[in-house]
């Protein structure tokens, strides 16, 4: 990344060398560098001296990096902040971030690192510039990258991006499938001084256990059977940009140990070299998973779960904001005229009546599915009920037929009440494991599971 020249860098470290160490290093890579000995001086070098991005230790005398950054937020200056942390600190460096930090290295410090931060910094900046805009455009359209929404839960979430896009901050998105996880990923991506970097997405429930370390972290020629040549992993395909771990509870135990140790040191080893290799990479994580049950399940580790939840987006079913689905579909209906070449100019009000009124447990994809169908069957015009598939509605407007009802009598264990539920699901879809696993609320790869263990042999489409 290039150098901004009218850059100005603030060093807030109380040991001398280390302090003076750091601004010629800094200053030889073409910023503006000032120093302060704590975080009482540096508030008052920041008054006189307006720098645009902060370099501070944690731990300091008089005040430490923590309450200086709690200072910083009640100042108008507008700082990238980035902390300088000791090993065995890394709770307090993810805590800083919570409280606005863009990011956070560890000591010794590194300087390749180093200036890849300060560079990111510069861009974050530029990002958050871009936000105040794009606030602007929210309030009056409702619509945030691809997200949309005028609705209170919406808004709430609008904001909350608003805030963390442009920082290096790791985010748990969390959500029933279909409501929208990688849209929010993708649009944190696109607000952050990382868009035009690579995005890159990996759904850990669709990769078998024994690729999915290589899949993320690479590997090299020969390390293991079938590994013909070295190949780079997510991480590196994603250097500089965003990383999605998406189904994150479905990765297995043993590589999220691996994965939390890539995220505290930001580096990693490729399978089969004895080289490590620095990364700069955000990364996001999504479930459709409550992870408190996960952890306690023991299909998510504790410590990761607390490495990615810096901030927290859970995203409400599409039921539960049903205000915003004659806005929701009206966005989409524009965006697949664009794509399919057609000239449809609206939705009939009674189908609009009907789409609110229906639950949608396939939420805002199953909304999508629904309206492409339509709209390339309508072509032009408005779009009625003739353009809704075959029995749109049906199940949820009898819920009294016995078909569609899973009854079963008191002192059924749990295990085979799921059993039931998840059968009957499959049945009622035509033994369509996907759309299956979208109603259920559970992965792919958790109902082929299920299905192994109770021995299924039930043949369907994906």
């Amino acid at each position: 990344m290039p150098i901004i020249m009218s850059q100005r860098v603030l060093i807030v470290e109380d040991e001398p060398n280390a302090r003076m160490g750091l601004a010629e290093l800094v200053s030889g890579w073409g910023y503006a560098t000032e120093v302060a000995e704590d975080g009482v001086e540096a508030l008052e070098r920041i008054q006189d001296w307006h720098p645009t991005i902060l370099v501070s230790d944690l731990k300091m005398p008089r005040m430490d990096g923590l309450t200086l950054l709690s200072r910083l937020a009640k100042l108008q200056d507008k700082l990238a902040v980035i902390m300088l942390t000791a090993q065995g600190s890394i709770e307090s460096a993810v805590e800083s971030m919570k409280m606005g930090a863009f990011d956070y290295i560890q000591k010794p410090i590194d300087p390749i690192r180093l200036k890849r931060l300060l560079a990111s910094a510069g861009s974050q900046q530029q990002a958050e510039r871009e936000i105040e805009s794009v606030r602007r455009k929210v309030q009056e359209t409702g619509v945030l990258g691809s997200l949309v929404g005028k609705s209170a839960p919406m808004q709430s979430i609008f904001r909350l991006i608003e805030r963390i896009a442009p920082n290096n901050v790791s985010v748990l998105i969390t959500g029933e499938s279909g409501t929208g996880k990688e849209v929010v990923a993708r649009t944190l991506h696109e607000l952050s001084g990382r868009s035009s970097k690579p995005f890159i997405a990996v759904n850990c429930a669709a990769i078998p256990e024994t690729l999915i370390e290589s899949e993320i972290f690479g590997h090299e020629r020969g390390a293991f059977t079938g590994a013909v040549e070295r190949r780079a992993g997510c991480f590196e395909l994603a250097e500089e940009g965003t990383l999605l771990l998406d189904e994150i509870g479905e990765m297995p135990i043993a590589t999220q140990a691996k994965l939390l140790r890539v995220l505290e040191d930001r580096t990693l080893r490729r399978l089969g070299s004895k080289v490590e290799t620095q990364i700069n990479v955000r990364v996001l994580a999504a479930t459709n998973k409550d992870p408190a049950t996960a952890i306690a399940d023991g299909h998510l580790r504790n410590d990761l779960f607390y490495r990615l939840n810096v901030f927290n987006i859970d995203m409400p079913p599409l039921r539960g904001h049903r205000e915003d689905i004659p806005l929701i579909a009206d966005f989409m209906v524009r965006t697949m005229n664009e794509r399919h070449g057609c000239q449809v100019s609206g939705i009939e009000p009674d189908l609009l009546r009907e789409f609110e009124s229906y639950d949608w447990p396939g939420n805002v994809r199953e909304l999508r599915n629904v309206l492409e169908r339509a709209v390339v069957l309508c072509g032009s015009g408005v779009l009625s009920h003739q353009h809704l598939p075959p029995g749109f509605g049906v199940a949820q407007a009898s819920p009294v037929v016995d078909s569609d009802q899973v009854q079963m009598p008191v002192g059924t264990t749990v295990d085979e009440a799921e059993k039931r539920l998840i059968l009957r699901t499959l049945e009622s879809t035509g033994n369509n494991k996907t759309r299956a696993a979208e109603i259920l609320g559970i992965s792919l790869k958790t109902l082929h599971n299920k299905l192994k263990e109770y021995g299924s042999s039930t043949e369907s489409s994906d």
